[in-house]
């Protein structure tokens, strides 16, 4: 288990976030990464990256009042590419639905 202060990037901290995930993480690793919030957006951003990039999202918490922290898994390869498979059939069908 790893922790990461990406709390000095203010909003700009989701690619350091994957990068982080993808280099520094081991598969089936625990990452905690603490980021700070403006507003609530960046916390379902935060949770939408994470599962566009195949890992899993194991907990979501406020830290304190500016601060949120997230606890990653890092998944293996097959895992990602089968999840990343899934989420654009899921929208190559929903993009379907909106045509008709």
């Amino acid at each position: 288990m790893k922790r990461y202060d990406l709390r000095h990037l203010k909003d700009e901290f989701y690619d350091r976030m994957v990068e982080l995930i993808d280099t520094d993480l081991k598969v089936a690793e625990v990452g905690i990464f603490l980021f700070e919030i403006d507003d609530f957006s960046s916390i379902q951003k935060s949770a939408d990256v994470i599962k566009e990039q195949g890992h899993d999202l194991m907990n979501s918490l406020k830290f304190n009042e500016v601060d949120w922290t997230i606890v990653v898994k890092k998944a293996d390869e097959a895992t990602k590419e089968a999840r990343q498979n899934i989420a654009l059939r899921k929208s190559s069908q929903t993009d379907e639905e909106k045509a008709k």
